[in-house]
């Protein structure tokens, strides 16, 4: 099926963004209703994931549930046909997923820096005082022994979902060795635990809603400039329709 295209579920179909197959969903409604009852990794497409994308991140970006996480991944979907596609900021993609099944499913989180985590986790159990954390702990593995213990962890008890925020590609490779020992629906999350807990303020409405959002990341962490200049790379493929 083309992009344009719907399957018989409602479901969209994927559209393949060079060699990326991307799921373009209508809103994160809709993929939370792809993802109920369904296991894998919730992989955030951008810009810079597909520059990116490699031998190591590709297949587990194929082998999954993307989704569109950036104007670029928008526009590139929308130029393969899925009109229909919008932005899904996976920092407020979690937290709509634990609003759906706080009551109903169980959770794990990693990631994050320790006092960073403990206020995650806190605040989480303050406003979902129902929400069953199973296990948890920070983003900081220092060994090998250490990984493999967090891994043989998730296994043995089992949750619903697991939340990742370490991010990329670092945490793409860690849930898809989680994926292999349980099956679960897994989301890397980045920074998102910085925001949540207000250690890094997200950038202001009015300029994520005109696609500003990579010039306040910009203005607040500089250093991303050569980053942020690698974008060129893709607006020259969204020019000459490369896609």
């Amino acid at each position: 099926m083309s992009g344009g295209e719907k399957a018989a579920n409602n479901f969209p179909e994927r559209v393949d963004i060079r060699g990326a197959k991307v799921y373009p969903f209508a809103s994160a409604d809709q993929l939370i209703d792809f993802v109920e009852d369904r296991k894998g990794i919730l992989v955030a497409v951008n810009a810079h994931k597909l520059l990116d994308a490699n031998e190591t991140t590709l297949p587990i970006i194929n082998n999954n549930i993307a989704y569109c996480d950036g104007a670029g991944a928008v526009a590139a979907a929308k130029i393969k046909g899925a009109q229909d596609a919008v932005k899904i900021a996976g920092c407020e993609l979690w937290l709509k997923i634990i609003e759906r099944f706080h009551d109903s499913k169980t959770f794990y989180i990693v990631g994050a820096k320790p006092a960073v985590h403990e206020a995650t986790v806190a605040k989480l159990r303050a406003e979902f005082p129902d929400i069953r954390i199973l296990g948890h702990r920070d983003g900081y593995l220092k060994t090998a022994e250490e990984r493999e213990a967090l891994i043989a962890d998730v296994a043995e008890k089992k949750p619903d979902v697991v939340f990742v925020a370490m991010g990329s590609p670092t945490q793409e490779i860690l849930m898809n060795d989680m994926l292999q020992r349980h099956k679960a629906i897994y989301q890397g999350l980045g920074g998102s635990f910085d925001v949540y807990t207000g250690n890094v303020p997200r950038a202001p409405r009015w300029m994520a809603e005109h696609k500003l959002e990579f010039a306040y990341r910009l203005y607040k962490q500089p250093k991303r400039i050569k980053h942020d200049i690698d974008y060129l790379r893709f607006v020259w493929w969204y020019i000459t329709k490369q896609f």
